[in-house]
């Protein structure tokens, strides 16, 4: 795998990207050495379009999908926004990606539970109004990027399939971790996976409609050249041998019982969560605040969705959740597979820190 952490500090923001391992690395540079556009029928286009095939055949192995059923992508939002556009109704959980809620206007927001498990009553209900008009497609994380929530993935798309409607499936945080849900679409992303920034896919059902784009490149339903290098790094990756999760998640309990005897909150706890996402609140202190003394003491983590991290205001999943206030108090904390007991260790050491001293400014 990879380390990004120097000796004086510890990344802990793998939900927002997860360093490219070893092996994408070194395919990413020898892809960079091609030379052929993969459009191009000579020798050297060929070679380039083999990089192509080889991530698509991987992709649709993962999916166990036919490899034309693959539409290559630069990243998730892509992914996500082309498997709606065709799409006239849109239904999504309130806890859904900003890449999905911020992609239409007309988005209706099912409401979740205060666990972050979608409520597949209201779900239904909405289903029955959408149906009057047409079918509509419903969109859900599989897993949440803030909290970590696992929903219920095969009970939603047995109810979607029953109302006569769609399912698209963001599998940005869970691909590589959980089994990948039948679904009518599903979204995957290379640096979520140990590959790097700017490649993703589009994974659709034969029945589900895509809507066509100017060009000839993904089979007309994406124009542009694609990025050699990342694709090859994310071919590189999916190759490589499966992180142990369990171990993972085993540390992220020890992590998450530690900070909670010292005041911390968990959010999302009462329901299934991915192994590495905790989302972990402390009453009374502004996430902002905390961020800043965890950078300084040499910790990178965040306050909810990286595309978010720069504005203000508490985060649109905790407070879908019904945290209130609380919504502003909490930080997310990600690990990844080379993610260290050492390193967790002094993670919570320097949180308890943290934690006592402000709440003793915030009590004076």
């Amino acid at each position: 795998m990879s380390g990004i952490a120097t000796k004086s500090r510890i990344y802990l923001d793998h939900a927002a990207t997860t360093p490219a391992w070893e092996p994408a690395r070194a395919a990413m540079a020898e892809a960079a050495s091609l030379d052929g556009n993969p459009s191009s029928l000579h020798a050297e286009g060929r070679a380039a379009r083999a990089v192509l095939e080889t991530v698509r055949d991987a992709i649709a192995r993962l999916a166990g999908v036919l490899p034309e059923q693959v539409v290559l992508t630069s990243g998730g939002t892509e992914a996500l926004q082309r498997a709606m556009a065709p799409h006239p109704r849109i239904l999504a959980s309130a806890t859904e990606h900003g890449a999905v809620l911020g992609g239409r206007p007309d988005i209706e927001r099912i409401p979740v539970l205060p666990s972050g498990l979608l409520d597949l009553a209201a779900l239904e209900a909405a289903l029955v109004a959408a149906l009057r008009a047409g079918p509509a497609l419903v969109a859900v994380q599989h897993g949440n990027n803030e909290t970590g929530v696992i929903q219920p993935i095969a009970a939603i798309a047995a109810l979607v399939a029953s109302h006569g409607s769609r399912l698209l499936v963001d599998c940005v945080q869970t691909a590589g971790k959980l089994p990948v849900p039948a679904c009518d679409y599903l979204a995957l992303s290379a640096h979520k996976m140990g590959g790097p920034m700017g490649a993703g896919a589009l994974v659709a059902a034969a029945h589900a409609p895509l809507a066509a784009q100017p060009g000839a490149q993904e089979r007309g339903h994406r124009p542009g050249t694609p990025s050699l290098p990342a694709l090859a790094g994310w071919a590189a990756a999916l190759a490589a041998p499966v992180p142990d999760w369990a171990a993972v998640a085993a540390r992220r309990e020890a992590l998450e019982a530690r900070l909670v005897a010292a005041g911390g909150i968990v959010q999302g706890a009462a329901a299934p969560r991915l192994p590495h996402i905790l989302n972990l609140g402390l009453p009374g202190v502004a996430a902002t605040t905390q961020l800043m003394a965890l950078d300084l003491a040499g910790f990178a983590v965040s306050a909810g969705a990286a595309c978010s991290s720069g504005k203000a205001g508490p985060s649109h999943v905790l407070a879908a959740m019904g945290l209130g206030p609380a919504a502003a108090h909490a930080i997310r904390i990600s690990l990844g597979p080379d993610t260290s007991d050492e390193d967790l260790a002094a993670f919570a050491d320097a949180w308890t820190s943290m934690a006592q001293r402000l709440r003793q400014q915030a009590a004076a």
